[in-house]
This record gives C-alpha cells, sequence and structure tokens, in this order.
C-alpha cells in the first residue's frame, strides 16, 4: 500500500514538473508576442497635409497590429510651428522610454536626428533630408535613421503654373527663410524661371504673423505666387488664398492640402501614401526586420496627380484647359 502511494506521489510530482516546464515555454513565448511597444510622433505643427500624414501613420499602423490602448501607445504631438517645443517634446519621448520616434517634417527630423543615436527615428515630408543634413545619403542613411521624402518635382510644378497663367512673366516666392527645404527650392526655382525668362519676386517670413503683410506686398508686383512644401506657408493658406483671391493671383503650391485650402493648384502626390510607407518602415524596424539604417529613404516623386481648386479658379477668373480637367491623374476640388 505504501508502495503505491509512494509510485502515486512520484507520477504527480514528474506530471507538476511537466506542466510547469511546458507553462513556462509558454509565457516565454507569450512575453515576446504580446510585448507593447511605446511610438512618439512629433510633428510641427497642425495643418492638412500633416495631419493627412499622420493619420495615414496611425491607421495603418492599426492594420498592421499596432492598436493604441491595446497593445502599443502611441503618443501624437504638436510643436505649435516651435522648434524649441519640438526638443521639449523629444525629451520626453526619451524620457518614457519610446521604442521608436517619428518625426514628421524637416524641422522635426533635424531636432530628432541626435537621439537616433539611442533611439531609432522614421521622419516623415522631409523634403530634402540630405540638404538638412537629416542623412549621409538616400540610399544609405549614415545612422540609425530613415524614413520618406515629399521631394517636389517644381520643373512640372511650374510647367503647370505657365499652362494656367501663360502670360507669367513675374513669379512671387513665398516661403519661411528658416525652413531648410524652402530655401533648396528657392535655387531650383531661380533657375527654372532664368530659363523662362520669368522675374523671380521673393518674400520671406520668419513666422505666421508676418505672412499677411508679406503676401499683400507680393500681389501688388507679381502675376502669380508659387509657395513650396513650407509648414508656415501652409497653416496660414487660408490668408494667403483670401488675399490672392482677393487681387486675383493664382498661387501655386507644393502640397494637395494647400490647393484644398485655397490655393490654384500644383502637381505632386497623394499625402497618405507617404504615411503608409512611414508606417511601413515602423513596422520593420519594431519587429527585428531591418534596422533603420538598413533602409534607404524612399522618395514619392513618381506617379504624380495634378490637383486644382475649381472655386478657386472661378473666383479669380482663371479658365482650367480641357486638357488638364479631363486628365486621367487629374483631382478637382470644388
Amino acid at each position: 500500500m505504501k508502495i503505491k502511494k509512494i509510485l502515486a506521489l512520484l507520477l504527480t510530482t514528474v506530471m507538476l514538473f511537466t506542466l510547469s516546464a511546458c507553462g513556462n515555454n509558454g509565457d516565454d513565448n507569450s512575453d515576446k508576442s504580446d510585448k507593447t511597444y511605446t511610438i512618439g510622433i512629433v510633428q510641427i505643427m497642425e495643418h492638412a497635409s500633416l495631419n493627412t500624414i499622420r493619420d495615414a501613420i496611425i491607421t495603418r499602423l492599426g492594420e498592421l497590429g499596432y492598436k493604441d490602448g491595446e497593445n502599443c501607445k502611441i503618443d501624437c504631438q504638436q510643436a505649435n510651428g516651435e522648434v524649441s517645443n519640438v526638443a521639449s517634446i523629444l525629451q520626453s519621448f526619451e524620457g518614457e522610454g519610446c521604442d521608436v520616434i517619428i518625426a514628421i517634417t524637416t524641422p522635426c527630423a533635424q531636432s530628432a536626428a541626435p537621439y537616433s543615436e539611442r533611439i531609432p527615428v522614421v521622419f516623415s515630408a522631409v523634403t530634402d533630408p540630405v540638404a538638412a543634413e537629416v542623412v549621409d545619403s538616400l540610399e544609405s542613411t549614415g545612422g540609425n535613421i530613415t524614413g520618406t521624402s515629399d521631394a517636389l518635382d517644381i520643373e512640372k510644378i511650374l510647367d503647370f503654373a505657365l499652362t494656367m497663367k501663360p502670360e507669367l512673366n513675374t513669379l512671387g516666392y513665398l516661403y519661411n527663410s528658416g525652413e531648410a527645404n524652402s530655401v533648396a527650392c528657392l535655387e531650383t526655382v531661380k533657375a527654372y524661371c532664368e530659363a523662362k525668362n520669368i522675374t523671380v519676386k521673393e518674400a520671406a517670413v520668419s513666422n505666421s504673423s508676418e505672412v499677411q503683410m508679406a503676401v499683400e506686398s507680393l500681389c501688388a508686383d507679381v502675376d502669380a505666387i508659387f509657395s513650396p512644401n513650407d509648414n508656415t506657408i501652409a497653416g496660414a493658406m487660408g490668408i494667403v488664398a483670401q488675399i490672392a483671391n482677393d487681387s486675383k493671383i493664382p498661387v501655386f503650391v507644393g502640397a494637395d492640402s494647400m490647393v484644398k485650402d485655397g490655393g490654384l493648384g500644383t502637381v505632386g502626390i497623394e499625402y497618405t501614401d507617404l504615411g503608409i510607407e512611414t508606417a511601413n518602415m515602423v513596422d520593420s524596424i519594431l519587429k527585428g526586420e531591418k534596422k533603420a539604417s538598413e533602409i534607404p529613404v524612399k522618395v514619392f516623386n513618381e506617379d504624380l496627380s495634378t490637383y486644382i481648386n475649381k472655386s478657386t479658379a472661378e473666383e479669380i477668373g482663371i479658365t482650367i484647359p480641357d486638357e488638364i480637367a479631363n486628365g486621367e491623374k487629374t483631382i478637382i476640388f470644388e
């Protein structure tokens, strides 16, 4: 009888040990599969283009399994147009142990780049990341950083401007002189206009409070205005469009959202695509498939569409040519 009890006790002990071992293996796997991530997203300010990118990033991350408040924390912050605020936001991201930082716009990417020594950084909407000294090159970034670029095809935009406004002799260039992308674009604009015998008149601002006066000054002297993917101007597009439309001056811009907000038109990309690819890069990094340094910068400069604001065209008395209005890649905002 004692022997049976001893055997039963031994059998029970073996079973418990086996179950315990299996349970531990399961817990280890669970820890790996159920790991939660903290993702920090910083953008320089609120405006339509940047919000489109941010929302597309979050939506795509959700599709990839990153559910904010469930299995990850997505901390979105914007800096109200102040680079000093970007620095504070990035410090808070590091303090809360972010696994990756997403920096939307060039000023944010420039501020985030030093953090890539400790945290992977993925940027978005950086027109020229090499000129902005965010990366060494598009193919090999030189650090734990990568991202997506919304490089402008300025020649196509200005060709479009000449189609819409053939009598374009003087072009106003409206920009924030503190934004590296806008300064870089200016040189390309000047070269194009010199070849076309078009005079360029600059109007530089340092903040949004100076935009109204700058636009009023340009409208008195130019046939049309061009503003690139400039965050300060994009944030003040309502004011820009109102003044220019009252003066019957067409405003050509760098982003589709700036057309929605009253600009006459542009030739460019769909900003949702920029956000989707940015999220794909983040996913690859978090899953350990690639380091940020192993992912080339993705430049969105192909498969471009033409964007036109029909209401603006009517208000300033410009007729949209049939070949543009009926084009396969033309998107008209009413």
